[in-house]
């Protein structure tokens, strides 16, 4: 049987936002050009309007050229590299992040630097800062994400326990090492479902990868309680068959493993590219707590294990959806179509 939590307080959210690769429109909503022409991305605090200003140099980088500002990507490096002026503006800007996960309910903050710089030694040097300046402001554990096991080294090392136990995010079969530095740092940790070739095609790719890192970092001594199984959820826009490989995987950790073991993944990742993200991720999220998951990757401020688990299960945005999640609607066309038709406005 799968492991139900029976209300949104035994649902564990380790918030994700707090990562270089965000981004903001240039001249959108969150934009704001002064009448010199300078740019910046504005957020409010008490009613207060802020401004994070962006330096000169970010506007020969590519995303600046293709409209976007890379807003936490800024103010780390403001934090890390900044004069003193910056430095606060930098700082100013994260916590404001922090106090609204917080305040959402997370119960981890994953930071991740990764799009920083391109140099290694500067991504480290952004990791290290990051994680003291979180810890001196935050009363929430990090997660410390990172494609590169050095970087996550970093971040681990930099980290005073203050908060409580890190989570390391993430062990794979490509990178196995990383169970050895989850046990010397104490760090709960996020497993892939991916194996050293790339990402799985279905569930039972999914799950045999899954099985194999598992019961590696059990051999070594790490807790179930404290590993948080990722089965990978893909964009249900690309293929309908990704929200059924997901589910049954989420079923088969469950039997597998018990009830002790975590099952985590970015709940928003379905669904990129599809209108009405949000109906989509509740739904999906019903479906994936249903099936046993416990945990999430997750934005707090938009994503819900509340609101999921009071969807509305007879509407009809609630049931077009959990058709397209359950594979019975190929390439979108019955959801496109109504929410063409304004029927999915209720949502």
């Amino acid at each position: 049987m799968p492991k139900l939590i029976s209300n949104s307080d035994q649902f564990t959210v380790i918030g994700e936002n707090i990562h270089a690769t965000r981004v903001v429109k240039r001249g959108g909503i969150r934009g704001h050009v002064y009448e010199d022409g300078r740019e910046a991305v504005k957020y409010t605090i008490d009613g207060d309007r802020r401004f994070l200003d962006v330096p000169d140099h970010f506007k020969s980088t590519q995303p600046y050229k293709q409209g976007n500002l890379k807003h936490f990507q800024i103010a780390m490096w403001m934090g890390t590299y900044g004069e003193a002026n910056q430095v606060e503006a930098g700082k100013a800007y994260i916590k404001y992040e922090i106090d609204r996960q917080t305040s959402a309910g997370a119960n981890y903050l994953d930071l991740n630097v990764d799009e920083s710089s391109y140099r290694l030694d500067e991504q480290k040097k952004t990791m290290r800062w990051l994680v003291k300046f979180v810890g001196s402001v935050s009363t929430l554990p990090p997660s410390i994400d990172s494609s590169n096991p050095e970087i996550i080294e970093a971040g681990l090392a930099a980290y005073e326990g203050l908060q409580g136990r890190p989570m390391l995010n993430s062990i794979a079969l490509e990178r196995p090492e990383a169970i050895d530095m989850a046990i010397k740092y104490d760090a709960r940790a996020i497993v892939m479902a991916s194996n050293e070739a790339g990402m799985p095609n279905d569930a039972n790719e999914r799950l045999e990868n899954i099985g194999r890192i598992v019961e590696m970092a059990l051999g070594k001594g790490i807790a179930k309680d404290d590993l948080f199984v990722d089965p990978l959820y893909f964009p249900i826009a690309v293929d309908s068959n990704y929200g059924n490989h997901a589910l049954t995987t989420i079923e088969g950790i469950r039997s597998e493993f018990g009830h002790e073991i975590h099952i985590a993944g970015g709940i928003s990742n379905v669904s990129f590219g599809i209108p009405k993200r949000r109906l989509i991720n509740d739904v999906f999220l019903y479906l994936a707590i249903q099936a046993g998951v416990d945990s999430g990757i997750i934005d707090p401020i938009t994503t819900s294990a509340k609101r999921s688990l009071t969807i509305d299960l007879e509407s009809v945005p609630v049931q077009i959806a959990m058709d397209l999640l359950k594979g019975n609607d190929d390439f979108a066309m019955n959801y496109i179509t109504a929410f063409r038709a304004g029927d999915l406005d209720n949502s």
